[in-house]
């Protein structure tokens, strides 16, 4: 490793507010499922995610209301049977090449303001899916082509 390279600066002085680091992942599939309504709303989700543990394939993140399901995966090993599952209830709409983009931090919904600051770094750029997890993550699901300038805007913007 060359220590002059430029790369991830890690310090106990910068002052970020609540958010700490931004993080990509690479070689994601995007599904959207929207029910059928051929089961009960409240056995949807159940035989939804019944289908990828039967394939043995984890999800990585999920959005979910009572029709609509909006998951990510990083394995498609097992994909076409999955599919081929899920149609049973849902219309199955799947993108390939996404990335994952995760802000990282303090990011309670009592420290106010880092919503702001996400949404206003990635105003221009097309999302597929947004997960909040209440205490230390906002994630994003978007098109792997759109990586670098997500990467570039949440950093001048959080980090500047």
């Amino acid at each position: 490793m060359n220590p002059q390279a430029p790369g991830t600066l890690i310090s106990d002085t910068a002052d970020t507010g609540k958010i700490k680091a931004v993080a990509a992942k690479d070689n994601v599939t995007y599904i959207k499922l929207r029910s059928h309504y051929k089961i009960p709303c409240y056995r949807f989700l159940e035989k939804i995610f019944h289908c990828f543990a039967q394939s043995h394939t984890p999800i990585d993140l999920v959005v979910t209301s009572n029709v609509e399901i909006s998951l990510s995966i990083d394995n498609k090993i097992h994909l076409p049977k999955i599919i081929s599952m899920l149609e049973r209830y849902a219309d199955v709409s799947v993108e390939d090449d996404m990335v994952i983009i995760c802000v990282v931090g303090d990011l309670k919904w009592y420290n106010v303001g880092f919503e702001h600051q996400i949404v206003e770094a990635l105003k221009d750029i097309p999302v597929r899916m947004i997960s909040y997890g209440d205490n230390c993550d906002v994630s994003f699901v978007m098109r792997r082509d759109d990586k670098k300038r997500a990467l570039e805007a949440l950093s001048q913007r959080v980090f500047s």
